[in-house]
């Protein structure tokens, strides 16, 4: 049974702040860990103004990963990596603590690459202690876009898919994000107001809601935009 708790924001600007110093607090804890960062736009203010920081908190045994990234080449404005680079020149981090979609390998490849970096991070026994997630409109998450992504996943860490806008893209999966220790949601925008609601019902034909279905305990951070009108 999944426990959903949910937090709501008067706005984006005080979701944004709070997601900021949750970041902060995590990476500054010492210890070996994992840290999950979603893509999108809702979290990208939370990392820049944590980047931008006068004192940006460290942690040498900190390793980063992705919940998913788009196959495109490094340096395009589309790749979650390419995005999060600021905040991970920041942290200072050794490059095999950053584990990251290798989108210069054909796509399978990619995605096989990627499932090892997660496999040899499950073996050395760094937890994931935190990780990010979007909320798609559509009710997506990560780049699991509906029940033949999910029924693909089964027994792997990651996915290559095909995304609805024509991209391909790696995905982590419902096995990945059972490993997580403190999913969390991160959501904003009237956009999503309904995929909120559905995530806050339970609902289990949401994709996002069975991709986290192994998950004991989940959070749902949401700004007044996409937060339901309550009945």
């Amino acid at each position: 049974m999944t426990t959903l708790e949910t937090r709501r924001f008067a706005s984006r600007a005080a979701l944004e702040s709070a997601l900021e110093e949750r970041l902060a607090r995590f990476i500054a804890a010492p210890g070996a860990a994992a840290l999950m960062l979603s893509g999108g736009s809702t979290p990208l203010p939370a990392y820049r103004a944590l980047a931008s920081r006068a004192r940006v908190p460290r942690n040498p045994q900190l390793h980063v990963l992705f919940s998913d990234d788009r196959y495109v080449p490094v340096d395009s404005p589309a790749s979650n990596y390419r995005r999060i680079e600021p905040l991970l020149a920041a942290l200072a981090l050794p490059p095999a603590s950053v584990l990251r979609v290798r989108t210069e390998l054909p796509l399978e490849e990619a995605a096989l690459d990627y499932e090892r970096q997660l496999a040899g991070l499950a073996k050395s026994a760094v937890p994931i202690g935190l990780g990010l997630l979007g909320l798609g409109a559509d009710g997506h998450t990560a780049s699991l876009f509906g029940p033949a992504d999910l029924e693909r996943s089964r027994g792997r860490l990651a996915l290559a898919v095909s995304r609805p806008d024509g991209l391909s893209a790696v995905s982590v999966t419902p096995e990945l994000l059972g490993r997580v220790g403190e999913p969390l949601f991160v959501v904003a925008g009237a956009d999503k107001r309904d995929a909120a609601r559905a995530l806050l019902a339970q609902d289990p034909r949401l994709t996002a809601w069975r991709a986290v279905a192994a998950c004991a305990r989940v959070e749902l951070w949401v700004d007044e935009a996409a937060a339901p009108t309550p009945a």
